[in-house]
């Protein structure tokens, strides 16, 4: 079997790529050895939010009284059935994805594919060859090498998502994305929290004065933070000793059942241990570099390991590519959609290159935080100078009408000849205004010309309008 394009791996990089080159009228096959839509889809971005609504349609009830709204009794969630719904999203979208490739011809394989060199794949026992091949591999969840972790139960992500039932309590490795969703969602359902984080502030990556910010938010809520804080090792909790019985058995009691203890030393080497009912690993992903058969190519890899890809995602080997988590960029959906695309147009032959210049990260606590562009951190240590503007998100009308006591902040940071260079939001919905400042990067937009765009109102946006008059020098 001969097709112009074989793809390994259906998630977003995958199917994008299909469906493109599909529609274009390529002949395409695509491998998927799980479920289309990949992590994100399937156990990742779609059933995180999913959940995270449901807890903020929580926490609005909760909060209802602000807005003159009477909710009589306490609010509650329905755990199984918040599950259910979670699922349903994922069926329902996992068949658009197939419903979609499908409509623009692409054979779908389902198996685990094997790349035996950059024209053939083998799967199930049978061989397709291609003219162009795109590696679309993805991510895993990386466990760290913590002593007892082998002895221990714990949750990924994926076990968080299907859980029937609430913990009494949850300690949570690493104060990510992932781990910092997850410690959104069980507050809000009522759980005991406690993030033990290596790094001196949560969301590394993020604005770190905006990530601070919405930490105190959520140690108000009870969330208990250990930073700067290394795990040593984990056990089961036991009591300490058994020469006193009637200590031990106090201490058995205490603890929940098969409860786990999470052992540590924080910044000044004080030992100590945090006990809780389950155990959540956050602490990140790394991209798929073995397996598929791509030991079989012989692809140039960059200082860090990953595959070297230039501008339009091509490998070393020409018409081998790589898109998505595979090339250890950003490890997110959108980047992966964005390389897919500059992947198919090159072999298409359209003009057309990637830029990293403005991908947003978003985390969809309540409330969000997002940014996209340079941080802070990032100008400080490339030494280049910049201007900040920096607003609360109440010179906004809209936010202030939907945001009753909360508040929220817009940092712009602007470059000596008034360009954007990055753009830092707290407060919602800043998932959804994030790309207005994300297209002024990409396109770098002089700061007056920015302004003069006319923003609704009231819009929540127009606090960029805003921010942009107010600046300040940043040495």
């Amino acid at each position: 079997m001969k097709y112009q394009i074989a793809i390994i791996g259906g998630g977003p990089a995958g199917y994008t790529a299909a469906e493109a080159a599909g529609r274009a009228g390529k002949s395409v096959v695509l491998f998927e050895k799980q479920n289309l839509g990949g992590v994100c889809l399937n156990e990742g971005c779609i059933p995180t939010k999913t959940l995270l609504y449901s807890a903020k349609t929580l926490d609005s009830a909760r909060h209802a009284g602000k807005y003159a709204v009477r909710v009589e009794g306490v609010p509650t969630a329905d755990l199984p059935k918040v599950i259910a719904r979670k699922q349903k999203v994922v069926r329902k979208l996992v068949l658009g994805v197939k419903g979609k490739l499908t409509a623009h011809g692409v054979t779908i394989v389902s198996g685990e594919a094997t790349v035996a060199d950059r024209n053939r794949v083998q799967c199930n026992g049978e061989t397709y060859e291609c003219d162009n091949l795109l590696l679309c591999t993805g991510s895993e969840t990386f466990i760290p090498p913590i002593p007892g972790v082998e002895s221990v139960p714990y949750w990924t992500h994926r076990e968080a998502l299907d859980c029937k039932q609430l913990p009494e309590s949850l300690a949570i490795i690493g104060g990510g994305v992932i781990g910092m969703e997850f410690a959104s969602f069980f507050c809000s359902m009522g759980v005991q929290v406690t993030v033990v984080e290596m790094m001196d502030e949560i969301l590394g990556g993020m604005d770190k004065e905006l990530s601070a910010l919405l930490r105190a938010d959520y140690a108000k809520r009870g969330v208990k933070f250990l930073l700067k804080t290394r795990v040593t090792s984990l056990e089961r909790a036991l009591p300490a000793t058994e020469t006193d019985a009637e200590t031990a058995a106090e201490a058995v009691a205490d603890a929940p059942a098969e409860a786990i203890r999470v052992n540590y030393v924080d910044a000044e080497g004080h030992e100590d241990s945090v006990v809780a009912e389950k155990l959540l690993m956050s602490v990140g992903r790394r991209p798929v570099q073995h397996g598929a058969g791509l030991e079989n190519l012989p692809l140039q890899r960059t200082e860090r390991g990953h595959i070297r890809v230039d501008e339009h995602m091509q490998t070393s080997l020409p018409g081998v590519y790589a898109c998505g988590d595979l090339t250890g960029f950003s490890l997110l959906a959108h980047t992966a959609v964005r390389e897919a695309e500059v992947a198919v147009n090159h072999i298409l032959g359209r003009t057309d290159a990637m830029s990293y210049r403005a991908i947003p990260g978003v985390v969809y606590t309540n409330p969000e935080i997002a940014g996209v562009g340079e941080t802070e951190e990032s100008l400080q240590r490339k030494g280049i100078a910049y201007r900040v503007s920096k607003l609360p998100m109440a010179y906004s009308g809209r936010f202030v009408a939907e945001n009753e006591g909360v508040n929220g902040v817009c940092k712009l940071l602007l470059a000596e000849d008034d360009t954007l260079l990055g753009a830092h939001l707290l407060g919602n919905p800043a998932s959804e205004i994030v790309t207005l400042a994300g297209m002024a990067i990409e396109l770098r937009l002089p700061a007056r010309q920015w302004s003069r765009t006319v923003f609704p109102h009231p819009t929540v946006g127009e606090i960029f309008k805003e921010a942009l008059e107010t600046r300040e020098i940043i040495k």
